[in-house]
């Protein structure tokens, strides 16, 4: 983006360091981003930002895995309830999904991404990747990809389809039925899972990375196997692989929102989920418990991602955020999504943050700039 950027909003006194930060990254940036930044403090909205050709504050853009934070503090909230325990299988709510072995699972392991369920041979199509009931059902009946139980890795777009029919079947209604009762609804939140017709005049397409030659060397060098681990979890190994951001410029994927990959939303709407989980907000009380919290957003179970090779990464649904972020405190927690979104809480300084990109950044995951402006807010927070 050129150093001729324009940031719009407003920041509350003693968070001006986050304004400028804001600035500051994407005027580095050369790909013209298109970015928004909000940030709750105990409940208050205290960062408003946004810039970027046709970008505003309202402006809704797909958040990716960012989209897996929603559905998982639906499942928290279950947890909080009684209505699912993680020490049941998924086998006594999903009968189902006992075949090739997985019988045993746990609901806990399943969403410390231990299932070994993370794709299926020949991939889905796009209609199975959209509508989590039909990528279940797949699912259900596949082997898994290793042993259930024995180690973790990243799935990418099925963990909402798999989490998802648990609580379907413990409910009787879908995961995003019960997300926009509970959460998105009463707090009036630009998150969706299933985005209604009429939000679509506000939502811009997601644009395809623009990588400087250099890195477009790089990832094809480090391109994955179509048919490993990885190429079957990011759903590489169908025919044709899939396209991330024709994916999620879809309007079928954008009105069925599929709990892992589907969501449509913005920073203020990222921001206000997790603002709601922690604290009191709009008068209402915290969604989540403080002991709700602690248990899901402790690694349970640590070592080598075998999608990613990423380490010590998951809590149960949540990335374990404190553990990439120690300046978060060990108990954030929220989700990135692969076009550089990034939301959650922190609650130990009682922070709420979401950022959202326009653009796919490189390399992928949660955009390098958050981390810059993460310790911007937090420094801002600390006083």
């Amino acid at each position: 983006m050129s150093s001729g950027i324009v940031v719009s909003g407003s920041v509350a006194a003693g968070f001006e360091e986050v304004r400028a930060e804001f600035a500051t990254v994407l005027a580095e940036l050369p790909d013209e981003p298109g970015a928004q930044l909000a940030v709750y403090r105990e409940g208050r909205r205290v960062v408003d930002l946004w810039a970027g050709d046709q970008v505003t504050g309202d402006t809704l853009t797909p958040v990716y895995s960012a989209t897996k934070g929603a559905a998982h503090l639906v499942v928290a909230l279950l947890v909080q309830d009684g209505v699912l325990d993680p020490d049941r299988t998924v086998a006594h709510y999903w009968p189902e999904f006992a075949a090739h072995g997985k019988g045993e699972l746990t609901l806990r392991e399943l969403l410390a991404h231990r299932s070994g369920a993370i794709g299926v041979d020949g991939g889905f199509t796009r209609a199975e990747l959209a509508d989590d009931r039909l990528s279940a059902e797949r699912l259900a009946g596949h082997r898994p990809f290793w042993q259930p139980g024995t180690a973790y890795g990243y799935h990418a777009f099925v963990i909402g389809a798999l989490t998802g029919e648990v609580v379907r079947r413990a409910t009787g209604r879908s995961i995003q039925e019960v997300y926009e009762e509970r959460v998105r609804a009463p707090y009036d939140l630009d998150m969706y899972l299933g985005l209604p017709a009429e939000a679509e005049a506000r939502t811009l397409d997601m644009l395809p990375m623009a990588p400087t030659p250099a890195q477009r060397a790089r990832m094809s060098a480090n391109a994955p196997d179509r048919f490993g681990r990885t190429g079957v979890a990011f759903n590489l190994n169908a025919e044709p692989p899939t396209d991330l951001v024709e994916f999620a410029n879809s309007r079928e994927v954008r009105a069925l929102g599929p709990a892992s990959s589907g969501g449509v939303g913005n920073a203020r709407g990222l921001a206000g989920m997790y603002a709601a989980a922690i604290a009191e907000l709009d008068g209402r009380p915290a969604l989540l418990k403080p002991e709700t919290i602690t248990e899901f957003a402790r690694v349970h179970w640590g070592g080598t991602d075998l999608v990613t090779d990423e380490h010590d990464h998951f809590a149960l649904g949540f990335e374990a955020l404190g553990v990439q972020y120690p300046f978060l405190g060990a108990d954030a927690f929220g989700h990135s999504g692969a076009a550089g979104s990034l939301a959650f809480a922190a609650p130990h300084s009682g922070i709420a943050y979401g950022y959202a990109r326009r653009r796919f950044a490189y390399p992928g995951g949660a955009a390098p700039e958050n981390t810059r402006l993460m310790r911007a807010v937090i420094r801002a927070a600390n006083g």
